[in-house]
């Protein structure tokens, strides 16, 4: 269904909706909101909602004026679990500034630049993620602590499984909302969970999961749990990856459809690209410190390797019929996914452009396959190799990104310190 200003204005009226929504993010992936009243929907179209851009987290330097919410018009949504009373609805927002230009900072303006720019290549990119997190027990005052809510383990169900109407009850919310679930199920690790929605556009996943989190987070309190999507929240148990599956389309071919087995030679520069710059991309893809104890432990990867089949490459191919994708397996659920959305795309582009060569699959034990490289082992080491990329500047804008390091700069330098107490 296609949402126009009038259809919704039509709604609100009809449906006596009491709050209107406008949901955004910082640069690091960190979900922000502001509710206002339905006579003020026509003027968020026109004008936009005003904020103060200094007081969110990354914006401050960047944008010491006000900035404006203006909704899009196509993530419209209810929010199903408030009262029917007192209906209200929800939309993601675009970041502008008082001339209307858009506001650098903005991470949905950054992804769409890139979709842009693979449009103009004759590229239309569809883009899947399979995100895991852990549900926690809460104290009497309803914060997490460190208990799963059970010792299951992978596709274990009821009574091992005590996540399964928790994972039912999300599902239901999101078809509310308009995301489609396809598959979930309990994960490896204890009170470790996985749902999956359906592949979507760019833009329209990044957004669909910005929504997923917001859902699970809010169903979990509301069923007295917590949701947890810390890459590594418990030690010595898997940790929570959120991996991208990501198609590519020019002329009606997908690049990534296996001929007699084999990748064609676009899709080969495309996964070139994406090696060549993930140890400079991590930092976006991988941004906190405990992102690092999970890398090279289970299933996650520490090489920057590829493979047909193998799971525990940093890149695998699945030659589903109706859905064959690259499958990015380095990146975890607290990142800002637009913009890891967007540096993946514009890696493998320049892999493309650049005719990039693509090394042999790393089907054997990585042990004996000595000359694949590492992914950063630490928040610091991602630091120091975004620092001095130039690839970075080129996608990302110079305030944005100088302002990203700095804090995980001073991330890393207090995490260090922690161990030298």
């Amino acid at each position: 269904m296609e949402f126009t200003e009038s259809s919704i204005y039509e709604f609100i009226k009809a449906n006596d909706v009491k709050f209107i929504r406008l949901g955004f993010c910082d640069v690091f992936g960190g979900q922000k909101n502001i509710s206002v009243m339905p006579e003020m929907f026509l003027k968020a179209i026109d004008e936009g909602i005003p904020f103060d851009a200094a007081a969110v987290d990354g914006f401050l330097d960047m944008e010491k004026a006000d900035l404006y919410l203006k909704p899009d018009l196509k993530t419209f949504s209810l929010v199903p679990w408030r009262s029917h009373s007192e209906t209200v609805i929800r939309f993601l927002s675009d970041i502008t500034k008082s001339d209307g230009s858009d506001f650098e900072g903005c991470s949905r303006n950054i992804l769409k630049k890139v979709k842009r720019a693979a449009k103009d290549m004759g590229f239309s990119c569809n883009i899947g993620v399979n995100c895991e997190f852990y549900l926690f027990e809460n104290d009497a005052a309803g914060y997490p602590t460190k208990t799963p809510i059970d010792d299951a383990g992978y596709f274990d169900i009821s009574p091992l499984d005590k996540g399964e109407d928790i994972r039912r009850d999300i599902c239901l919310t999101l078809e509310k909302m308009g995301i489609r679930p396809e598959t979930s199920h309990h994960e490896q690790g204890p009170g470790q969970n996985e749902i999956n929605f359906k592949y979507s556009d760019l833009l329209t996943t990044a957004d669909n999961f910005m929504t997923f989190k917001w859902v699970v987070s809010t169903i979990a309190a509301r069923s007295g749990a917590s949701a947890v999507f810390d890459p590594k929240p418990l030690d010595n148990k898997n940790g929570n990856g959120m991996h991208i599956k990501l198609t590519l389309v020019k002329d009606g071919e997908n690049i990534f459809k296996l001929k007699n087995g084999e990748l064609g030679e676009t899709a080969k520069h495309f996964i070139a690209g994406v090696m060549e710059k993930i140890p400079e991309t991590t930092l976006f893809l991988n941004s906190v410190e405990s992102s690092y104890d999970r890398l090279g432990r289970f299933t996650a990867p520490a090489h920057i390797s590829w493979s047909y089949y193998n799971r525990s490459r940093l890149i695998r191919i699945n030659a589903e019929k109706d859905f064959c994708h690259m499958e990015l397996r380095s990146p975890d659920p607290v990142c800002n996914t637009y913009l890891a959305f967007a540096l993946t795309l514009a890696a493998g582009l320049e892999g493309i452009e650049n005719k990039l060569e693509l090394c042999p699959p790393y089907d054997e034990k990585l042990s004996q396959q000595k000359a694949a490289k590492r992914l950063p082992s630490s928040l610091a080491e991602a630091v120091r190799l975004a620092e001095n990329s130039q690839f970075l500047k080129r996608v990302i804008p110079e305030k944005v990104l100088s302002k990203y390091i700095e804090v995980k700069r001073e991330t890393g330098d207090l995490v260090r310190e922690s161990f030298l107490d």
